[in-house]
């Protein structure tokens, strides 16, 4: 299985590369379209080879998803911290009534009691 993992990785470097050398040539990004950076005075814009503009959409997607999920699961996350500590509680109360039961009973009985 790991070999299988290997072949792909190379698979994938090999094409990502081949994207990469198919798309060198220079393309300019701007930040706003011409009459609005012209109306606001804020008129950057910067060259760079296709594949890096292309690579950078990817990552900035996958970044964006990631946080979007992380977002959204915050919900499940928090109900799950707080079904652990009434689980925490409600075993300490358990372990409380069982120590106050055997107070009574004879140390082997008491013993048989926790294993159980």
């Amino acid at each position: 299985m790991r070999y299988i993992r290997y072949v792909f990785l190379a698979a994938l470097g090999l094409a990502l590369g081949a994207m990469a050398l198919a798309n060198r040539g220079a393309v300019t990004l701007q930040l706003l379209p011409d009459g609005i950076a012209d109306l606001v005075g804020l008129n950057h814009e910067i060259s760079l080879p296709l594949f890096v503009v292309i690579f950078g959409g990817i990552i900035l997607g996958l970044l964006i998803g990631f946080m979007w999920e992380w977002l959204r699961e915050h919900k499940l996350r928090a109900e799950s911290s707080r079904k652990g500590s009434q689980v925490k509680k409600l075993e300490r109360e358990v372990r409380r009534l069982k120590g106050r039961a055997a107070e009574g009973k004879d140390e082997v009985l008491a013993l048989l009691d926790e294993a159980g």
